[in-house]
């Protein structure tokens, strides 16, 4: 059994969220002049592959203390959606051939967009219609991962803002996962693990993300 990094490296000027904090990576101290070195981090919870905590869009949700590492930990179902185009709705006729009755607690979607992280068309991602995000929640999704930079539309030039998906997801006490990388060489089933920094009432936190295949 091998294990397989699904995560972006945090970096310095890497793509963030558009108006999230960029991501900094200074010197602190230097072996030469403290013996020690060390280094300044700056960026935000929500950098790199990630986890979205309840509160991150529902008032009065969960907070990462209170999340368990053995919710982001098990089995889980990864969809296999390739070739989509730019901004297309992941609607449930494209999942349902991979589907069969109940699915594990967490449900992965492997568009392949992971490809074009740190590009401007990586903003241009394909999204989760609701009401497959409904469809998959009913049938026992706890955690949706996803190898893009948002399940919902990142981009919504000329109307609202406007997030259903995490409103479903984390409205419902769920999680969600950002930013995978790799997704579209795993097997259909894998066991996953997804381990956030142990912020203190945080409404997300970056994670180291492995597969077992």
């Amino acid at each position: 059994m091998a294990i397989v990094d699904l995560t972006h490296m945090v970096s310095s000027g890497m793509q963030v969220f558009p108006g999230d904090p960029e991501v900094e990576i200074t010197g602190a101290l230097s072996i030469s002049a403290d013996g020690a070195q060390v280094a300044r981090l700056h960026l935000g919870s929500h950098s790199g592959t990630h986890v979205d905590a309840p509160c991150h869009s529902i008032k009065g949700g969960r907070t990462t203390s209170e999340v368990g590492l053995e919710e982001l930990t098990g089995e889980a179902l990864v969809l296999h959606l390739p070739h989509l185009e730019a901004d297309a709705e992941i609607a449930w006729h494209h999942l349902a051939g991979q589907v069969t009755g109940t699915v594990p607690r967490i449900v992965l979607l492997a568009t392949g967009w992971d490809r074009l992280f740190g590009t401007g068309e990586y903003l241009s991602h394909p999204v989760l219609s609701p009401a497959a995000a409904e469809e998959l929640w009913s049938r026992g999704m706890r955690v949706l991962a996803v190898d893009t930079l948002n399940p919902d539309r990142t981009l919504q030039p000329g109307q609202e803002f406007s997030l259903p998906v995490h409103e479903l997801v984390l409205g419902s006490d769920g999680l969600i996962v950002e930013n995978v990388r790799g997704a579209a060489a795993l097997p259909s089933r894998c066991r996953v693990g997804f381990f956030p920094l142990h912020l203190a009432a945080a409404d997300g936190a970056p994670v180291r993300a492995v597969a077992w295949v």
